[in-house]
């Protein structure tokens, strides 16, 4: 039995909550009191309630984000219907802003907005003691992250075996860009390197292998962005796996020095370019230099074995189809082994509001808060960016489609894959559910077909691809096809990076 339950729906198994994490570690004298529950969001609301309940608990606290407020929702109306006595406090950025619109807030006791490692141990000692607060949102202050307990010591040994470790060096972004919540911070504060490094020498000592840096900005401070890099180098192990979000346009020598040590296999970097468009840039408060972004991804593709996954994002206010369309061409000139394709969402507080009228922008009211409409795209033209950018992750991001990409892309790549994307969708009615080796097959016939190209040079290409996939099901086209010799099948390059993201 527990007075106190920390729950969340993740995405994935995979994944881990470091927020609930955090919690529990700054609980103090409750931890003993306490425990933590995740789930995923394709669990059942019942079964989650059945299993929450039965641990007796007078507290849920329940951390709440953009995927899962819905199921939550669901759950939170079961628990109280079930246990109206159960006092439910809702966290996490979902919760935080824009409180009063949302049904979760009305069924729920409490709600606390912004980082609750403090303020929730506050209120349950509060609510256990007889003094529950009067007001039914808490907003929560940045803490002196000195004043926190770390919270890596509560991943168990079924996390660092099977999960990914989130972690994060610093919090906060000095940045300003408009779409996103980390724009409401003052600045970035960091942990004190020696406390941080000595808790990933605790968990690595453990079994710990794949890291996942959360920090906003990495590489904001290249000092201790090189007491970090520097220690995972001092390992020396191949199993190792690191995920950093870094700025584009900050690489200074001495960390590209640093970056170029890692071996193949063991570097993730996430680079946010969101747009190439200066006027867009500007109009949503992003600052970036794009010659030394440019510069900067040319020099880590060819000088680094580290992954490269570098998000643009459709849909940004004043930005045309056309626009975009430049900017994708621009960067695949570039060659990162990814480019995820986002459609902007309306995260509750984030500026990106402020220019809802002036440009015309309207968004889907419900999860993810996608937009679909502005006053240079309309419903259709987002709609068609939206299977773009699914069609884009199942064959130029899955490591599936080495050969056939560049064949496909041609020599003006937005225009080629949306028009590939406009006839898939054309053909299929589908966006999920379209097996490997059928993908292969459509792609055999718009390139033969519609783009009129050497039979011959297309089947050769996917029939390296099909060797390399892993799939057991020969495409059509190359068993209707003799011309072309079979590659040699060999193991799938993109599998170990897909489970590692959480993506496989």
């Amino acid at each position: 039995m527990s007075a106190i339950v920390l729950s969340t729906l993740n995405a994935r198994f995979i994944h881990s909550s470091l927020g609930l994490r955090y919690l529990l570690a700054n609980l103090g004298e409750l931890r003993a009191e306490t425990t933590l529950a995740e789930f995923i969001i394709t669990d059942r609301p019942a079964e989650i309630a059945e299993k929450l309940l039965a641990l007796n608990p007078r507290i849920v606290g329940l951390g709440v984000y953009i995927w899962n407020v819905e199921e939550t929702t669901r759950l939170v109306a079961l628990l109280k219907a079930v246990r109206p006595e159960l006092v439910v406090v809702l966290g996490g950025p979902e919760v935080s802003h824009e409180g009063e619109d949302q049904p979760i807030v009305r069924l729920a006791d409490y709600s606390v907005g912004g980082p609750g490692d403090l303020v929730f141990p506050r209120l349950c000692r509060n609510i256990l003691n007889g003094t529950p607060p009067a007001g039914r949102f808490i907003r929560a202050e940045s803490p002196d992250l000195r004043e926190l307990e770390l919270p890596y010591a509560y991943y168990d040994e079924r996390d660092i075996a099977h999960r990914l470790i989130y972690v994060e060096a610093s919090r906060g972004c000095p940045f300003k860009c408009e779409f996103c919540l980390s724009a409401l911070d003052r600045t970035a504060w960091p942990f004190e390197p020696e406390r941080f490094l000595a808790a990933m020498d605790m968990l690595y000592r453990r079994g710990a292998r794949h890291f996942k840096f959360v920090d906003r900005t990495f590489n904001l401070n290249i000092g201790t962005s090189l007491r970090i890099l520097e220690f995972f180098l001092d390992k020396a192990d191949p199993a190792l796996f690191l995920h950093f979000e870094v700025i584009p346009d900050h690489l200074p020598d001495r960390l590209k020095e640093a970056l170029a040590r890692f071996a193949p296999g063991t570097l993730q970097l996430e680079i946010g370019v969101q747009s190439f468009d200066p006027e867009v840039q500007a109009r949503i408060s992003r600052r970036q230099d794009n010659a030394a972004t440019e510069a900067n991804l040319r020099w880590l593709r060819r000088h680094t074995h580290a992954h490269l996954h570098v998000d643009l994002i459709a849909g940004l206010p004043g930005e045309t189809l056309e626009g975009f369309a430049r900017g994708f061409d621009r960067l695949i000139a570039l060659d990162p082994h990814e480019i995820q394709v986002g459609i902007l969402k309306r995260l509750r507080g984030a500026p990106i509001d402020r220019h809802t009228r002036s440009c015309g922008m309207r968004y889907n009211p419900y999860p993810p808060y996608n937009v679909v409409r502005t006053d240079v795209l309309d419903f259709a033209a987002l709609q068609r960016l939206n299977r773009f950018a699914r069609y884009w992750d199942l064959i130029g991001n899955s490591g599936r489609f080495k050969q056939v990409r560049p064949v496909l892309l041609g020599e003006r790549p937005f225009a080629r894959f949306m028009a590939f994307s406009d006839w898939l969708y054309a053909r299929t009615g589908k966006t999920h559910e379209i097996a490997l080796d059928r993908l292969y097959d459509f792609v055999f016939e718009f390139l033969t077909g519609e783009c009129a190209e050497d039979q011959d040079r297309v089947r050769w290409a996917v029939a390296a691809d099909y060797t390399s996939s892993g799939t057991k099901r020969s495409p059509r086209c190359l068993l209707d096809g003799r011309t072309a010799e079979t590659p040699r099948r060999v193991e799938n390059a993109g599998s170990r990076r897909q489970m590692r993201h959480g993506r496989g």
